[in-house]
Order: C-alpha cells, then sequence, then structure tokens
C-alpha cells in the first residue's frame, strides 16, 4: 500500500506540476491546437512547413535568428538543390581569409546556417530593447511547444487591461509570462502571400510558423517515431515465439 502510494504521488508530482506550469507559467491556458504530427504515428505536414518558412524568411528573420539550422537542411521541407541554393545566394556572408591574407563577402551556400540579423547581442539588443531570442529550439524550450507559439503569435491586446500600464516599447500579450513583452505584434491579416491558396490570416501564419518551428526543434520526429513502431512490433512478435517456446519446453512438465 505504500508503495503504490508513493508511485501514485510521484506521477501527480511529475505529470501534475508539469501540465500546472503548460496552463498558466504567469500567462493565461494557452489555445490547444490538433496537430499533424501530434500521435505516435504523426508527421509534418510539408507545405505548411514551407509556408512557415516563408514567413519566418519575410517576417520573424527581420529579428529572430535561428543558427542552429542550415540552408541543406531545407530538403527536408521538399526544396530541391536548386532552390536550395537559391535561397542560400541571396544572403552575404563574411568569409576568409583569402591569399592576401584578407577577409572577403560571398554569396551563402546550402551549408551555411541561416543569416543571423545582427552581428552580436549587443546590436541585437540596442535595436530591440531587449535580445531576441534564437528560434532554433523555440519549440522545445518553451512549455506547450507549438500551443505557445501559436496563442503568443495571437495573443496580443492594443491596450493592456484596466490598471496596467506600458512603458514604451511594451506591449501587452494574454499568453506571455508575466504579460508584458518588448515584440510588438510581428503578424496580420494580409501581410504575407500564400501561393498555394492557404487563407492569409493571422490564425493561419500562427499555425504554419509553429509547425515550421516544431520542425526545427525536432527534424529527426518522424524517423523516431518509424524506429519506435518497428521495435514495438518486433517485441510483440519476439514476446510471441519466446511464449510459444515456454509451453513447448514445458508442456510436458508436472
Amino acid at each position: 500500500m505504500t508503495r503504490r502510494f508513493a508511485l501514485l504521488m510521484t506521477f501527480v508530482l511529475t505529470f501534475g506540476t508539469g501540465m500546472a506550469a503548460y496552463a498558466s507559467e504567469g500567462g493565461e491556458p494557452l489555445i490547444r491546437q490538433s496537430w499533424s504530427f501530434n500521435g505516435p504515428t504523426g508527421t509534418y505536414d510539408r507545405a505548411a512547413l514551407q509556408r512557415g518558412y516563408k514567413i519566418y524568411r519575410e517576417v520573424c528573420s527581420a529579428c529572430h535568428s535561428m543558427k542552429l539550422v542550415y540552408y541543406r537542411n531545407l530538403e527536408a521541407l521538399g526544396y530541391n538543390e536548386e532552390q536550395i541554393k537559391n535561397i542560400a545566394k541571396d544572403y552575404t556572408y563574411m568569409d576568409g581569409p583569402n591569399d592576401e591574407g584578407e577577409m572577403f563577402e560571398r554569396p551563402g551556400l546550402p551549408s551555411d546556417p541561416f543569416k543571423s540579423p545582427y552581428e552580436n547581442d549587443k546590436q541585437a539588443a540596442a535595436a530591440n530593447n531587449a535580445v531576441p531570442p534564437d528560434l532554433s529550439l523555440i519549440a522545445k524550450a518553451r512549455p506547450g511547444g507549438p500551443d505557445y507559439i501559436f496563442s503568443l503569435l495571437t495573443g496580443f491586446e492594443e491596450h493592456p487591461p484596466e490598471g496596467h500600464t506600458l512603458l514604451p516599447g511594451q506591449h501587452w500579450n494574454h499568453y506571455m509570462p508575466g504579460h508584458v513583452l518588448a515584440m510588438a505584434p510581428p503578424l496580420s491579416d494580409g501581410q504575407v502571400t500564400y501561393e498555394d491558396g492557404t487563407p492569409q490570416t493571422l490564425e493561419q501564419y500562427a499555425r504554419d510558423v509553429a509547425q515550421f518551428l516544431m520542425w526545427a526543434a525536432d527534424p529527426y520526429m518522424e524517423e523516431r517515431k518509424r524506429t519506435g513502431i518497428k521495435v514495438i512490433l518486433f517485441l510483440l512478435v519476439f514476446a510471441g515465439v519466446m511464449y510459444t517456446l515456454k509451453k513447448k519446453i514445458w508442456a510436458d512438465a508436472h
């Protein structure tokens, strides 16, 4: 009885505390979304990932870096080699030294990481009143992951609730812990053009970029799930074989 109670308390403390943090952590309960990658057989929606990358490239990359993602990784989103080369060469990188010992500028290559908008954190802080977080792992670093990203992007209010005052450069958000952040609302209806006919709404933008950031934080999720299913099937077959073998060995035992 004591052991069962201890196990129950461990479960409550481990999972109950985690869910409480997911629900509030200083902000309102997150807006739960249904994602294609949820569940043991879930997969990423490639069209949504490409739209999400388009939003990052046209909007988010003005302030946020993704230092752990390389242009060559875009192959997983469905881009071919030529498209990736064309994307990378739109950016300029400092390289060198050359044979004369000097640094030089060159077009980006598929082997380069995503171009960061600022040279260093001090420059980023001076331009934004705070250092914008790198988005490479943001979907894993925040409780709620993609639900947190969707909620944050759709949770801005033009004016704070009565009794609250914002300083210059501050903005009110329902889902931000503490509700106050330096980032202005980055997305609005019709801001980014979709060529595939997908609705160009704030909610759709938020869903697409949340999915892209989830992929960036966990690019091997699909492979891991496939491997897990294979392992489970193997273990089930192995258990059946061993049970049959056990029955045969002990069939004549009394």
